[in-house]
């Protein structure tokens, strides 16, 4: 199944550079008309679409690296819970 022109107006959008605090967040309400958890969730399912890995191995590639590493992150963040005393 080919991408939706949505999916590919995301993946454009996250090829882009912004340099200023709240400037990727304003371009996806102003061009998307998403909100920005919207988009990320998009973005997410993107990163497991076959198709999406296709039409963009490189960006899809470094994302789906860079999501790993945060998950990783997370991961090592979390202290075990104690086993409970006699």
């Amino acid at each position: 199944m080919a991408l939706s022109q949505r999916d590919l107006e995301v993946l454009a959008l996250e090829r882009r550079t912004f340099r200023r605090r709240g400037e990727k967040e304003q371009a996806v309400r102003d061009e998307l008309d998403m909100s920005a958890t919207r988009y990320y969730q998009r973005l997410n399912a993107l990163l497991d679409d076959p198709d999406a890995l296709a039409v963009d191995p490189v960006l899809v590639g470094r994302l789906r690296r860079l999501r790993a590493q945060r998950t990783a992150g997370r991961d090592l963040d979390v202290d075990p819970q104690p086993e409970p005393g006699p």
